[in-house]
C-alpha cells in the first residue's frame, strides 16, 4: 500500500524499517503509517491520521488503542550518527521509544502526540490536544485543546479542557478522577466503539480482496447457451 511504507535512508536514521502491523489492526487508505512503528491488536487508525517513525523512532502503539481523523504521532531525532540521543526517547520496561503509546488508548480528532512523549494505558487524549515532552499516566484523561509539555502526569488525573500544563508543581496538583467526573468512563465507551470499527473494517478490506470462484469461471468459461 503506498500509504504504508519505510522510511528514507538519512544521517539520523540509518535503517529501512517497515511498520509492523498486527493481521487484526486496520489503517484506513488515507492515513500514513512510516518507517519504525508498531501497531498492535485490533488498533484502529483513522482517514488522516499521521503515524510517522522516520525521524523520532521507534513509534509504539499498544492494542486496542485507536488513533482517530488527522491525529499526528512524530518524534524528534533520537539518533544521531547512530547513537542514541537519550533526552529525546522514552524508556518502557528497558526499551527506548520515540513516542509509546499503551494499550487501550483513545487518541481523538486532531490531537499531536510529538515525542518524547508516553501515554499511559487506559488514557484518553482529547480533541485538538497537544502533548510534548511528557509523560502522561494511566487512566488519565486530556480533556480538548489542553497543552501538555515537559511534565508527568500521574496516574488517575485529568487536565481540564484548555489548560496550558507546563511545570511539574501544576502537573502533580491536578484534580483527581472521581466517581463524579463526566468523563471518567469516555475512554472506556471509545474503546469499545473503535475495537469494533477495526474490526469490521478490517474484514470488509479482507473480503474485497477475495475474489469468489464463481465470478472467475463466469469470466473465463463460455456460455452453455451460446
Amino acid at each position: 500500500m503506498n500509504n504504508i511504507h519505510t522510511n528514507i535512508l538519512a544521517t539520523f536514521n540509518q535503517a529501512e524499517t517497515t511498520p509492523d502491523i498486527d493481521l487484526t489492526a486496520y489503517v484506513h487508505p488515507l492515513a500514513a503509517v512510516i518507517g519504525n512503528v508498531h501497531l498492535g491488536t485490533k488498533v484502529m487508525v483513522a482517514p488522516a491520521a499521521s503515524v510517522r517513525g522516520d525521524e523520532g523512532q521507534p513509534i509504539w502503539v499498544g492494542d486496542y488503542a485507536n488513533v482517530q481523523d488527522c491525529v499526528v504521532l512524530h518524534a524528534l531525532e533520537t539518533h544521531v550518527g547512530g547513537m542514541l540521543v537519550r533526552e529525546t526517547v522514552v524508556e518502557v520496561d528497558g526499551k527506548f521509544y520515540g513516542v509509546y503509546i499503551s494499550d487501550r488508548v483513545s487518541l481523538a480528532h486532531q490531537c499531536q502526540v510529538h515525542g518524547p512523549a508516553k501515554i499511559g494505558s487506559d488514557t484518553f487524549i482529547g480533541m485538538q490536544a497537544m502533548v510534548f515532552k511528557a509523560s502522561i499516566g494511566s487512566n488519565c484523561v486530556v480533556e480538548p485543546k489542553a497543552l501538555v509539555m515537559g511534565v508527568t502526569i500521574p496516574d488517575g488525573r485529568y487536565v481540564p479542557a484548555g489548560s496550558t500544563i507546563t511545570s511539574q508543581d501544576a502537573a502533580d496538583n491536578l484534580p483527581l478522577i472521581s466517581d463524579d467526573y463526566p468523563l471518567k468512563n469516555l475512554n472506556k465507551a471509545v474503546v469499545h466503539v473503535n475495537v469494533q470499527l477495526a474490526s469490521g473494517y478490517r474484514e470488509k478490506e479482507m473480503m474485497s480482496v477475495r475474489v469468489p470462484y464463481t465470478t472467475v469461471e463466469s469470466c473465463l468459461l463460455p456460455s452453455r447457451n451460446r
